[in-house]
């Protein structure tokens, strides 16, 4: 089997002036991204007959879909025959607080079954159950046990199944390569520019059809579980070639990520560390979780069976600990701590299990979390508390798409998985985001494929002038003389954000945090890059920052118009969901004229048909 996958062609050593060469190739369709999205639209865009390309900024394999442990949602009806995917489109709806897209999560919730049949076809090795069948797991938002899983290990195995059959099918993959901008003609895409990283070379793709599966915006975020290339990439590339993106404002935040020390900062700790007895406390020593329970939990009786639900045990008439409140609690609590001033001093607060559990209970209990720290970190959570707060952890909002195609505002050009937008509405359920990136994976490979086949002849054409603009601005940081390092600007984005447009949100600190923004692209106009394009880290986080101040600035902008709570949306200052105002539209964000800055519209929900409102009623 010949080797698909593209090494950049090395050189003598580059200033960021010398003309360092040009690559040049031509295909029908290109994916920008490796993911579960990317590489299935792939697969399908070549079974489909068109000639494919992969390109991903880090190493095949190395996508953060390999992170998502829990499983892959379908209504396969394993567990419980009685699942259907009605009942998946409804909860997914539901978990969405109606913002969903309906007829994306109808596709979603009809075709995953199939989707991971096909999984299986092609290698994957799930979990069984008694009789053989494929084992499903119960997770938060789902009616019935429908998670098909491999241990808690699914999206590498996904991505390991995916990996093989791409490589497998002979798709060219180019990897260590970033995409700096699209190329179109007119209002149709007609390529991508991009570089080496390891050579800082140009390569151009002429490809009239391009899908971004470039995954989230987390490295906007001081404290994130993303990995480094989460840097907003396709969805600011989408904006910059004329595509909207929709509902920005939503972004999932886990409570307990931990903040130190670096090695594992972002890093989730799980819920079962709580659970199992684990207690929250801020810089003086104080459990201080007791001062934010909600009235209604201090009451001795509670006034619905759901608010009693959320405190009392029922078998053992107990109250819960104040720290297993919902996780929104837990994450307001920590906030308020922090911002109080009684932080830690890497600017979270202490999760402590050591002074409550013995270690024999702690390694058996949670031998995952202890290793794991205890590898990563040298942190003994037997002996001593870990230093967490509130991670930002995925984002709903992503680039605007037909349901049915993938397609965006600007033709030819597709978004597939957590870069597009639309299908998890204003949350997303567990497990949702593994069938997410295989439904619409294929269906944007398909109809990228097609679109392609439609053109013959008469394909969009490369501007040479559009090259060389792009290659000037992607070098533009090694022409400023005195300027600032890429790393500072960085820095203040991710601690502004954290500070300002984190887990609960206030109209002061939106405000300040987009003229904080402001001030942030003006330095980044003067960014200075030192030495040669080679191996040049600074260099690649210069291009990055421009498409993180975009998506940063998207999300603080549609956070401060939508003034109520909602899904991944709290505001302090409207803490109740307002459904006859803001149950009826999204909002949509466009870059404005000049390209400097972002325009905000609001836009009708599209009409759910009757057949389907009647799960609801």
């Amino acid at each position: 089997m010949a080797d698909s996958t593209r090494h950049p062609m090395t050189g003598n050593e580059m200033s960021g002036s010398s003309e360092g060469g040009m690559e040049r190739h031509t295909y029908d369709v290109v994916v920008v991204g490796a993911g579960g999205a990317g590489l299935r639209a792939a697969i399908a865009a070549h079974e489909a007959g068109a000639r494919t390309a992969v390109v991903c900024k880090s190493l095949l394999g190395k996508a953060h879909t390999v992170m998502a442990e829990g499983g892959i949602a379908a209504a396969m009806g394993n567990r419980w025959p009685e699942d259907n995917w009605e009942v998946h489109f409804r909860d997914t709806m539901r978990g969405g607080k109606m913002l969903n897209n309906w007829r994306m999560a109808q596709l979603h919730a009809q075709e995953a079954p199939e989707r991971v049949q096909e999984l299986e076809d092609w290698g994957a090795l799930f979990d069984r159950t008694d009789d053989g069948l494929i084992s499903q797991r119960d997770f938060g938002g789902h009616k019935y046990a429908r998670l098909a899983h491999v241990g808690d290990r699914t999206g590498l195995e996904m991505i390991r199944t995916l990996q093989q059959r791409t490589v497998q099918l002979g798709i060219d993959v180019f990897m260590e390569c970033t995409v700096t901008d699209l190329l179109k003609e007119g209002d149709r895409i007609a390529g991508a520019i991009g570089y080496w990283r390891e050579s800082g070379r140009f390569i151009t793709f002429d490809a009239p059809s391009v899908i971004l599966a470039t995954g989230g915006i987390g490295k906007s975020f001081k404290v994130t579980s993303n990995s480094w290339e989460y840097t907003g990439d396709g969805h600011a590339l989408a904006m910059r070639a004329g595509a909207a993106l929709i509902n920005m404002e939503f972004v999932q935040f886990h409570p307990t990520g931990m903040v130190w020390p670096p090695s594992v900062k972002g890093l989730l700790v799980t819920e079962s560390v709580r659970g199992d007895g684990g207690i929250l406390k801020n810089s003086e020593g104080k459990r201080f979780m007791f001062d934010y329970i909600p009235e209604f939990f201090k009451a001795e009786t509670a006034d619905t069976i759901e608010e009693a639900d959320r405190w009392y045990d029922d078998k053992k008439n107990n109250r819960r600990p104040p720290e297993l409140l919902p996780r929104d609690e837990v994450a307001r609590a920590i906030n308020s701590e922090i911002k109080a001033g009684r932080g830690s001093p890497h600017g979270g607060i202490y999760l402590d299990i050591a002074s409550r559990r013995t270690p024999e209970f702690i390694r058996k209990r949670l031998p995952s979390m202890y290793h794991q720290f205890k590898e990563l970190a040298d942190v003994d959570i037997t002996a001593e508390p870990m230093e967490i707060g509130p991670t930002c952890h995925y984002v709903m909002g992503g680039v605007e798409v037909d349901a049915d195609t993938q397609e965006s505002a600007v033709t030819g050009l597709y978004a597939v998985g957590e870069c597009s937008g639309g299908m998890h509405g204003s949350n997303r359920l567990g497990g949702n985001s593994l069938g997410d990136l295989l439904v619409f994976g294929k269906r944007a490979g398909e109809a990228a494929s097609a679109y392609t086949a439609s053109l013959g002849d008469a394909r969009p054409a490369v501007s040479e002038d559009d090259v060389k603009t792009a290659q000037a601005s992607a070098l533009a940081p090694f022409e400023v003389e005195g300027g600032e390092n890429p790393y500072t600007i960085q820095h203040d984005l991710q601690q502004s954000m954290n500070d300002l447009v984190g887990i609960i949100r206030t109209a002061s600190e939106l405000e300040e945090s987009l003229r904080e923004i402001e001030v942030f692209k003006d330095r980044a106009k003067s960014m200075v890059v030192e030495g040669h394009r080679q191996y040049n880290p600074g260099w690649h986080l210069a291009l990055d920052l421009r498409n993180m101040l975009i998506v940063s600035e998207c999300i603080a902008k549609a956070a401060l118009a939508r003034k109520e709570s909602r899904g991944g949306h709290t505001r302090d200052d409207f803490p109740k969901t307002d459904t006859e105002v803001w149950g009826k539209k999204n909002l949509v964000v466009t870059l404005n004229a000049a390209g400097d800055g972002v325009d905000l519209a609001e836009k009708p929900l599209p009409v759910m048909p009757d057949e389907l409102k009647k799960y609801f009623e």
